[in-house]
């Protein structure tokens, strides 16, 4: 019996999936399953799939396109083992991936998610680093480098102050993440959203230090400011508000204030008024302004 399942939502680049794909494979044991999740309509995939003639991975397509959120939902569902690890269809597990995570459970066999060691690439699988990634690695992140169990109103202040975490290398306890949900109306910020669930929940995090994954951070292109002046930022507060107010009801009041300050989500929002002037002007400035200062849309 597997005791791992890979679950892999899929939309977008074939080839990238395909490494993906093949960056499973690599793993050693026979304690796990791929499962892929396609929501879009590329031709080729399907076929692609029956030629690995590989029983240790599955293959279904959505009917209808079913966004993120519930192709991410959908996966859950399908999930039939004790742990599972939403992976993104452009990362890649390195060969340790699985042994990391198995250390992680035999250390603090209690935990409900583990996050190991992650390195970030670029598009075309370069190492990188961004403002994003310096500031998760020197101001949010653990310092202790060895692995770590954390759990309760500290860890939640933690990622209050800035989302340290990798969410498409994470190892979930399948039951605790089946009990939660995908936020539909949430978009950029629903894998907080749906750990914040899990920590009121009492589910404890292990860290692993270990290197063993690659989360592909691709550029922020000019076009995709746009959409970063506006409806994101908004998100962003109405997320951090309400969980000040969910954290307060269930007595962490330190964790609730750090919440409603949302100071990383201010400080990223600052970081693109250059990008967000250049390409929507005053107003795409103003929007940036706005989230700084904490004025409602």
């Amino acid at each position: 019996m597997s005791r791992f399942e890979i679950l892999m939502p899929y939309y977008g680049d074939v080839r990238l999936m395909q490494d993906a794909v093949r960056s499973v494979l690599a793993q050693d044991g026979d304690d796990w399953r791929l499962t892929v999740v396609d929501d879009g309509k590329e031709p080729d995939v399907p076929g692609w799939f029956e030629s690995l003639a590989d029983p240790r991975v599955r293959y279904f397509r959505n009917e209808n396109n079913l966004g993120v959120s519930g192709n991410f939902n959908r996966c859950v569902e399908l999930a039939e083992h004790e742990y599972l690890v939403l992976m993104g269809c452009d990362d890649l597990m390195h060969p340790n991936y699985l042994r990391v995570i198995r250390e992680a459970l035999r250390r603090f066999p209690d935990v409900g998610m583990v996050q190991p060691g992650v390195l970030v690439i670029d598009a075309d699988g370069q190492p990188t680093t961004s403002l994003a990634d310096t500031v998760k690695r020197r101001l949010y992140a653990p310092r202790n480098p060895a692995p770590v169990r954390m759990s309760g109103e500290p860890l939640a202040m933690s990622l209050m102050r800035g989302d340290w975490l990798y969410f498409p290398s994470i190892c979930w306890r399948t039951k605790d993440i089946q009990n939660a949900s995908f936020r539909s109306d949430l978009g950029v910020i629903q894998d907080l959203a749906i750990i914040v669930d899990l920590l009121l929940a009492e589910v404890s995090l292990a860290v692993m230090p270990e290197v063993c994954f690659s989360y592909r951070r691709h550029a922020v292109s000019e076009s995709s400011v746009t959409a970063f002046t506006g409806k994101r930022f908004e998100e962003a507060r109405r997320f951090f508000r309400e969980t000040g107010d969910r954290l307060d009801a269930h007595g962490w009041h330190r964790a609730a204030a750090i919440s409603r300050r949302y100071v990383s989500s201010r400080l990223h929002a600052i970081s693109l008024i250059p990008a967000a002037g250049r390409k929507a002007g005053m107003r795409g400035v103003g929007a940036m302004l706005s989230h700084v200062a904490g004025r409602r849309a």
